[in-house]
């Protein structure tokens, strides 16, 4: 498997972000500019982590593509189109998104509608179009699974590929983001390998995070940093790595550098290695 970090660091060239990462045992990136960049701005990013030995995990878009305003929507459909012709263009491994919603102000927020087989067949489209218009060929559009929408499990993630029948549609790995049941949390090695069997295949890129069941009622369950939480990480890795020997692992979700270098440090000595690469 390949660590990275889902954030750039502070740096003042792309030489100097490639190369901070690269000596952190980083194997693999997150890319730090988007498509409203300069091609030049682009390229010189792309060409950094080349040089280092880099893998480029992932290129995100974060945008609410179903959003009901229209002109949020449109520019949220525009921008994921150019972020995956972006991603295309530097060879990353996936860009990803999430489904969206249209049923409320948040927008990866939970609601009823977000399991309506009208909101089902808005992300099919969706999906479809953003990938029929970018055309890409060197990358995979990809979908990260959430709690409280689609696709919440594997089996809803293979539906959701043969609905959008498209080569270029590929699995984004947030395992964690799935575990939103007692049953996942209390036998997670049992479900992280249900992931693994029947997704097998068609994984792009994951991320890896803790997860810690709270002593409060009802079931409350909090996101965490590797360590703070009970998942079995090393199966997680174990997995990843079955999959795929150059798997990119995104460390994300932590609010400073520093918390990203001290969470990096623990999951290297976790996991036995200091290269992750």
């Amino acid at each position: 498997m390949k660590i990275g970090l889902s954030v750039p660091l502070a740096h003042e060239t792309p030489q100097q972000w490639a190369k901070k990462h690269r000596e952190l045992g980083c194997g693999s990136v997150v890319f730090p500019v988007n498509c409203e960049a300069s091609p030049e701005t682009i390229d010189a990013y792309r060409k950094a982590a080349e040089q280092e030995g880099l893998i480029i995990a992932e290129v995100g878009i974060w945008k609410n593509v179903l959003a009901v305003d229209n002109r949020e929507r449109e520019e949220a459909v525009a921008y994921s189109i150019n972020q995956l012709k972006m991603a295309d263009k530097i060879g990353a491994k996936c860009c990803v998104n999430i489904v969206g919603t249209p049923h409320g102000p948040i927008w990866d927020g939970g609601y009823p509608g977000n399991f309506s087989k009208e909101t089902w067949k808005m992300a099919v489209d969706s999906i479809q179009h953003i990938i029929d218009e970018a055309n890409p060929v060197n990358t995979k559009f990809s979908i990260e699974p959430m709690p409280w929408m689609i696709p919440t499990g594997p089996d809803e993630y293979l539906r959701l590929i043969g609905d959008v029948d498209r080569e270029a549609f590929g699995v984004h790995m947030d395992l964690i983001n799935m575990v939103n049941c007692p049953q996942r949390y209390f036998f997670a090695e049992e479900f992280m390998e249900e992931c693994f069997s029947k997704l097998k295949g068609r994984i792009l890129s994951c991320h890896i995070k803790d997860v810690l069941l709270l002593n409060e009622f009802t079931f409350q369950l909090r996101e965490c940093a590797c360590g703070e939480g009970t998942l079995p990480l090393e199966k997680y890795a174990q997995l990843a790595t079955a999959e795929n020997p150059d798997m990119p692992m995104i460390i994300e979700h932590l609010h400073s550098d520093e918390e990203y270098l001290q969470s990096l440090s623990y999951l290297q000595k976790r996991l036995k290695t200091d290269s992750c690469c």
